[in-house]
């Protein structure tokens, strides 16, 4: 048989069964490409997919872990210090083995380096996504991401960027990618039905809170660190002393925590700081507007999250924001623009029609891109076709080797069939 007609056939048998992915990552401790691997598991079964999870360093905070082990994905975990311990290595490539999985999907760039080692030596398709913008100054930033680097630009069969300002970036950052192996697929996340403020929920959510319930609400949800723009908004915040019904919510956690309680004085009787909440879009059943003042950002979750619960969103223009936020769907200001930040917010908070046509066309925009089945759809057809790839090349090696030229992985795979998925989570 030839060697495109073996390939042909291959491709047809991936279309008829579950697709076994392997995700590599740095660690399962709270975070946002943590978060979204949790939703991607959720959605992995209606799109005919077979996963399983394998964290390098094993978390101090485990609601993630026990969160895939309650949807029966299993976790194989390095169980490591650290996550540049050299063990990974072995320990890897131990349990690729046994798992014997189609593709080797890794996130971020400690992974990236471990997954390439086992991608390669096991003669596996390998799939990265980068999550962040990683432009760490110093001599020893610049070195691991290079390092990370070499793994994903010599492995990789496609690298995975959220977002086409996140993907100029990487080409111009590296260019000796090749372009035609770097693709934008935004992330989605699971969708928790449609939040509408003024629901017995909403009043039940700002009551734990002590918010009135007459109150403006505005939640910015994310990490405490410095780019998110946490003090352009204390700033904008005191701007708008003239609406004393506006209250805002900052919900997560970080080194910032400290410097922005200390910021926020002058205003703090209208400024709540959560903490980390693993419970957002109850959360955000409390919120009227939802803000993200970045200086940069390559796909927020919160976003995300913000246009599944149908809120209205600012936010400024910068990385893939625009991508997710449309003049439809909220208002875009300039980074580092307090001014322009407080004016935006106004504009939303004094006006409660203007509120409820901006999330309802932001719900409509959550479910034709944002939502986890039609993302786990999105990423079945890349593997199928990096698994198609590495057929062909198997083939390839074959011919030129000889009979038993290539190593043939046993096969295990569940048959699987393509169903509407509408519903399905």
């Amino acid at each position: 048989m030839g060697a495109t007609m073996t390939a042909k056939l291959s491709a047809q048998a991936m279309a008829r069964r579950l697709v076994r992915v392997v995700h590599l990552i740095h660690s399962l401790e709270p975070g946002g490409a943590e978060a979204v691997l949790v939703d991607l598991a959720r959605a992995a079964p209606a799109a005919g997919l077979e996963l399983a999870v394998m964290p390098l360093v094993r978390p101090r905070d485990e609601r993630y872990l026990a969160a895939l082990r309650e949807l029966d994905v299993p976790v194989l975990a390095l169980d490591l210090p650290s996550r540049w311990d050299v063990r990974a290595f072995p320990r890897s490539l131990t349990l690729l083995r046994e798992w014997q999985p189609d593709v080797v999907h890794t996130h971020l760039k400690h992974a990236d380096l471990v997954g390439a080692v086992g991608a390669r030596t096991l003669r596996l398709p390998m799939v990265s996504t980068l999550h962040v913008v990683d432009d760490g100054r110093g001599a020893v930033a610049g070195f691991k991401r290079r390092l990370a680097a070499i793994g994903r630009l010599t492995t990789a069969a496609r690298t995975i960027t959220v977002s086409e300002a996140q993907r100029r970036w990487y080409l111009d950052a590296f260019p000796s990618a090749h372009p035609d192996r770097v693709v934008t697929i935004h992330n989605g996340i699971a969708d928790p039905g449609r939040i509408s403020a003024g629901r017995p929920g909403s009043d039940a959510v700002r009551r734990s809170l002590g918010i009135p319930g007459d109150a403006v609400v505005v939640a910015q949800v994310g990490l405490l660190r410095e780019g998110k723009g946490h003090h352009d908004l204390i700033t904008a915040l005191g701007l708008l002393s003239d609406i004393p019904d506006l209250r805002v919510l900052v919900v997560g956690d970080g080194p910032l925590r400290r410097s922005l309680e200390l910021a926020c004085v002058p205003v703090r009787e209208r400024l709540q700081f959560t903490g980390y909440r693993d419970d957002v879009p109850a959360l955000l059943e409390a919120a009227d507007i939802v803000v993200q003042p970045s200086e940069f950002d390559a796909l927020p979750t919160a976003l995300i999250q913000a246009l599944a619960a149908g809120l209205p969103i600012v936010a400024t223009a910068v990385g893939g924001i625009p991508e997710i936020v449309t003049p439809g769907e909220g208002i875009l200001v300039p980074p580092r623009n307090p001014v322009a930040l407080a004016r935006a917010i106004r504009a939303l908070a004094v006006d409660r029609e203007r509120r409820a046509v901006l999330g309802g066309a932001a719900r409509s925009r959550f479910e034709q891109g944002f939502e986890a089945t039609s993302w786990a759809a999105r990423l079945r057809t890349l593997y199928v076709d990096v698994i198609g790839d590495e057929g062909q090349k198997q083939v390839c090696r074959a011919a030129s080797s000889g009979p038993g030229g290539v190593p043939v992985r046993q096969e295990h795979h569940t048959t699987w069939e393509a169903r509407d998925t509408e519903g399905v989570l």
